[in-house]
């Protein structure tokens, strides 16, 4: 769905996050048809979506979470069945992408699996994808559709400036992440450090090592996903060794795999900031802030928005525009 559709828009939630499908409906003041998700005895998945489509813009709300191939395929069979019913635009919002980690061959006879999941999802008819910290934003250019890449940074700094810490260090707790952590740096006015792996030998565990200055200072280490865990844990261990203040983890998306939640809480963070871009169990030392709000925003038509920016005296004025 373009910024421009003038064409009536209608929500579409999968299996992999209702809850943000019913908020981000609720911010849009849209519909958000029903939806009937099953599967034959043999697990083959079913898919029914009850509503007129015919002539609507839809967006999808599916974010491909774990089990990844099992919500992947389900947002395909939605766009799908969406098409077929008459939709004449089908944006697929999908806040966390699975497979984005797979972008490259690291040896030859592998397959580049990220590419393969956006050309799968351009062949069902998705016009659109609106995703949130893509794990490789380079990512953009080789898939098929049109792709919106938004910054969870603008929802974390609101919340990080109400922590008034002083001194603090944006850390990137691999030299992967450098950009999403000068980012955040710049918005702060802070300096960044890195922890960087070190091969002490052939076949030898990582030693981890603090490039940057933290003696004393409050950290926030900043990356796009907590899967294991594991990379986090080390940073915060590495970042304790080279003397640093109190610990806080800035992170998108908490896939949390098995045993990730329990490491994390383990690595002792003062604060744990993330989002609600999959589905995800509170915990006390974790703050959770919702991306609805921004994905309302990049998908609202330009007429819509310009009435949900406007002073009430100037929406009164262009009231005709929503019929």
């Amino acid at each position: 769905m373009s910024a421009t559709s003038r064409f009536p828009l209608r929500l579409v939630g999968g299996n992999a996050h209702p809850a943000l499908a019913r908020e981000l409906a609720h911010e849009l003041d849209a519909p958000l048809l029903p939806v009937e998700i099953g599967a034959f005895a043999d697990g083959e998945t079913r898919i029914h979506i009850e509503g007129e489509l015919r002539g609507a813009a839809i967006a999808i709300v599916q974010p491909t979470c774990s089990p990844v191939n099992e919500h992947l395929l389900v947002l395909a069979l939605l766009a799908d069945a969406a098409r077929a019913a008459g939709a004449v635009e089908v944006t697929a919002i999908v806040p966390y992408f699975g497979y984005a980690r797979q972008e490259q061959r690291a040896r030859p006879g592998d397959p580049r699996s990220a590419q393969v999941a956006g050309r799968l999802l351009a062949c069902v008819g998705i016009d659109r994808l609106v995703i949130v910290d893509l794990h490789a934003p380079a990512l953009e250019s080789a898939f098929p559709m049109p792709t919106t890449l938004l910054q969870a940074e603008d929802l974390f700094l609101p919340r990080i400036k109400s922590w008034e810490l002083r001194n603090p260090v944006v850390v990137s707790p691999d030299a992967g992440g450098m950009k999403r952590a000068q980012r955040l740096a710049r918005s702060l006015g802070a300096p960044i450090a890195v922890v960087a792996k070190q091969r002490s030998g052939p076949d030898e565990a990582h030693a981890l090592q603090v490039l940057g200055d933290v003696s004393g200072r409050p950290c926030l280490v900043v990356d796009d996903m907590a899967s294991t865990g594991r990379t986090l844990a080390g940073a915060a261990e590495a970042l304790r060794k080279a003397g640093s203040g109190e610990l806080h983890a800035v992170v998108t998306h908490p896939v949390m795999a098995p045993g990730a939640a329990e490491r994390l809480a383990a690595a002792g963070f003062t604060r744990f900031l993330t989002t609600d871009s999959v589905p995800v169990a509170p915990r006390p030392w974790m703050e959770i802030v919702s991306v609805a709000p921004m994905l309302a925003e990049a998908v609202r038509p330009a007429s819509e928005k310009a009435m949900h920016n406007a002073k009430p005296d100037i929406a009164a004025e262009y009231s005709h525009l929503n019929g």
